[in-house]
C-alpha cells in the first residue's frame, strides 16, 4: 500500500467513527484511540496527555531529600489538628471538591465581570461553558471556585466566587487568572489569583484518574486556619494581617516525615501520602487546618480517605524555605 493511499485509508477510518459503529476488527483499535481522545473533555475529565505546568516547576519537583527548616517545629506546633481530604464520593448524596472542567480550543469565550480584585485579575473574555461545574454547586455560599483547562492552547483558567450570569452567556467573579500550561511564569508579586496565595488551584488538586493509576506526582494543595502576612516563592500573595514568626507564610512546603508508615492504609490513602512524602503540600489559602484540595468523582472511597484523618499534623516537617517576602 502506497503512503497517498494508507493516508487516505486512515481517514475514512477518523471520519466513519462518528457517524457508524466502530467495527470489531483490528482496525477498530486504531478508531477507538482517535474517538478516546477527542471525547476526553467536560467535567472532571482525565488529564491524561496535558502535561500540568512544566516538569520541573515548583509543584511537580521533588523535594523528599531536602532540607528541613530550622523553624520547622515551631510552625507545625500552631496549626493543630489532624489530615483531612477535602473532597470525596458522598456529601449529601453527591461528589464534592473542587471540580474543573476541560475544554477544546473552539470552546466559546465569554465575558468575565470581577467583583473584587479586578486589578489583580487577567482580563477576560475566557472560555468558560454556561454549564461550568462550580465548587459546592450553583447554590454554593463558599468559595464557588471554577477551574477551565483548555486542552489545545494548554491554558488554565481559574475563577474565585463565579457566577453565572444570563445562563452562562458571561459571568462575574471576584477575581480571576490564566496560567500557561508550558510555562514556570508566577503572577505579578504581590497579585493573588482565585487562590489567596497566588497560585493555581488545578496543578495542586488530587485526581481519581492519578490516584487510580497508582502514583501522584505533584505536591498537594492544603490550607490553614491561620497564616502570616507573608509568602515564599512559589506564592505571590499573603492574606493576613498577623505578623507571627510562629504563623506560617503562604507557599510554605510540608513533605510527610520519611519515617512515617504508611504500608498498612488502604490503596487510595497511601498513594496520597506518598505523594506527600514525595512531592509534599504547598500552602495555598486560610481554611481549616491540614485541609488538602481533591477534586470530586464518585469513584473515590471515603471509607479509604477517611483512614487518612488518623495522621497527625506532628507526622509532618517543614521544608526549607527561600527567601520569605513580609509584610
Amino acid at each position: 500500500m502506497t503512503g497517498r493511499i494508507r493516508v487516505a485509508v486512515l481517514l475514512l477510518m477518523f471520519l466513519s467513527a462518528w457517524f457508524t459503529p466502530v467495527p470489531a476488527h483490528a482496525d477498530a483499535i486504531v478508531v477507538s484511540r482517535v474517538v478516546a481522545v477527542a471525547a476526553a473533555t467536560g467535567a472532571n475529565a482525565s488529564l491524561a496527555g496535558v502535561q500540568i505546568l512544566p516538569k520541573n516547576n515548583p509543584w511537580n519537583t521533588v523535594i523528599r531529600s531536602r532540607a528541613v527548616a530550622k523553624s520547622s517545629k515551631k510552625l507545625i506546633a500552631g496549626i493543630a489538628g489532624k489530615l483531612h481530604a477535602d473532597f470525596g464520593a458522598n456529601l449529601n448524596g453527591k461528589p464534592f471538591g473542587i471540580p474543573y472542567v476541560v475544554v477544546r480550543g473552539t470552546q466559546k469565550k465569554v465575558p468575565i465581570k470581577f467583583t473584587a480584585y479586578g486589578d489583580e485579575s487577567d482580563k477576560g473574555p475566557y472560555p468558560v461553558p454556561a454549564n461550568a461545574p462550580i465548587e459546592g454547586g450553583k447554590n454554593s455560599t463558599g468559595d464557588r471556585h471554577v477551574l477551565v483547562v483548555d486542552r489545545d492552547h494548554k491554558v488554565l483558567y481559574e475563577l474565585g466566587y463565579a457566577f453565572p450570569v444570563s445562563s452562562g452567556t458571561s459571568w462575574k467573579a471576584a477575581c480571576g487568572a490564566k496560567f500557561d500550561l508550558t510555562s514556570n511564569k508566577l503572577r505579578p508579586k504581590y497579585w493573588t489569583s482565585a487562590d489567596a496565595a497566588g497560585l493555581p488551584i488545578l496543578p495542586g488538586l488530587v485526581r481519581y484518574d492519578e490516584v487510580a493509576s497508582g502514583k501522584i506526582t505533584h505536591a498537594i494543595r492544603f490550607t490553614v486556619a491561620s497564616t502570616r502576612k507573608a509568602f515564599v516563592a512559589p506564592a505571590r500573595h499573603w492574606a493576613s494581617s498577623k505578623r507571627s514568626s510562629s504563623l506560617p507564610p503562604m507557599g510554605m512546603r510540608v513533605r510527610l516525615k520519611a519515617s512515617f508508615k504508611i504500608s498498612k492504609y488502604p490503596k487510595q490513602a497511601r498513594v496520597i501520602l506518598q505523594a506527600m512524602k514525595t512531592y509534599g503540600m504547598i500552602l495555598a489559602d486560610n481554611g481549616s487546618n491540614w485541609f488538602f484540595s481533591g477534586a470530586p468523582d464518585k469513584r473515590w472511597k471515603d471509607s479509604q480517605l477517611n483512614t487518612l484523618k488518623k495522621v497527625p499534623g506532628s507526622a509532618f516537617e517543614v521544608v526549607k524555605m527561600g527567601k520569605v517576602t513580609k509584610g
